[in-house]
């Protein structure tokens, strides 16, 4: 992908759009930052390469203007999403597509190097990272450091999109291993389910950050974390009180999440909470033969009812 392309379309989309959401260099070499272009000299700060993981399409909910903004493939089944439940008006939204080979776990960069402070950052052509620090550069290939959803991701080129910058990309990972950790996962006793969930989730420290990134948390005004009324959980740091965020945040996800890996990449804590939302994202697949974010014809199986549902056989529930 040539980023004078991408300059090239972010400087014509701008003669129509208020404000066109990209990347730029972040506090340090290793990190990218959203950031909000509203002036043509404000072009040149765009940047892309495997550092900018950030969701974009995040923003577009609580912005009411009318918005140019760079999407990934996973980030752009987000967009979908919203278009499927009313969340944004599609025609006031340009949406400016990426293919993408690839980005990187800050989180794993850094165990690579130790925690050492980050000088400079490259990447080559032939898919490796190389990272310099006091000690020296150290190369790793992109596929080491890449955040787990990339492993399995279907759509390397966006699913809907105004203008592509790049030439599309077709994914070479099968479509039956998508699910394949969690089906492995799922071969575990209860009693195993119950202790793995208990450990990981004893670390939760309720920083909301998971609820924060995830684009489809739309109603954080009103989230039962916070609310009293009705008061469905307390403000108590106990292993009861964190299980029971995150199971109804996973259960509003329902048919929901776009598996964007936002709430993983945000935890502190490395809490692998988004292997919890693709087990029920597996279920809504088996259940109603449905990927959330895909194509904007379909139906969100939650908003809809039938009395029937053709592969639950409630009677013997």
């Amino acid at each position: 992908m040539s980023l004078d392309k991408l300059k090239q379309i972010i400087t014509d989309v701008m003669k129509e759009v208020d404000v066109v959401i990209g990347y730029k260099q972040g506090f340090d070499p290793l990190h990218a930052t959203p950031c909000f272009i509203t002036k043509p000299e404000q072009v040149d700060q765009v940047i892309w390469n495997p550092l900018c993981v950030q969701n974009l399409a995040s923003y577009l909910t609580s912005l009411k203007k009318k918005v140019g903004v760079i999407v990934k493939g996973c980030d752009s089944r987000t967009i979908v999403q919203f278009m499927q439940e009313g969340l944004i008006d599609r025609s006031k939204v340009v949406v400016i597509g990426i293919p993408c080979t690839g980005v990187v776990s800050v989180r794993k960069v850094l165990e690579k190097v130790k925690h050492e402070p980050i000088e400079e950052v490259k990447f080559s052509d032939d898919g490796m990272v190389i990272v310099k620090t006091p000690s020296g550069e150290t190369k790793m290939a992109l596929s080491e450091v890449a955040p787990d959803k990339c492993e399995t991701c279907q759509y390397p080129t966006p699913v809907l999109y105004d203008h592509l910058a790049g030439e599309p990309i077709t994914s070479t990972k099968d479509p039956q291993s998508v699910f394949k950790d969690i089906e492995e996962f799922d071969k575990k006793s209860l009693e195993e389910k119950k202790a793995y969930w208990e450990k990981e989730f004893d670390r939760c420290i309720r920083c909301y950050a998971c609820r924060n990134a995830c684009p489809m948390c739309v109603c954080q005004d009103s989230c039962i974390a916070e609310s009293r009324e009705p008061h469905w959980v307390s403000q108590k740091s106990n292993l009861t009180e964190k299980m029971m965020f995150h199971m109804i945040h996973a259960l509003h996800l329902a048919g929901r999440c776009v598996e964007c890996g936002e709430c993983e990449r945000a935890c502190p804590m490395g809490i692998p909470v988004n292997k919890l939302k693709r087990k029920i994202n597996s279920d809504m697949k088996v259940l109603f033969g449905y990927e959330p974010g895909v194509k904007p014809e379909d139906k969100p199986p939650m908003f809809t009812f039938s009395v029937e549902e053709k592969n639950i056989e409630e009677h013997k529930l």
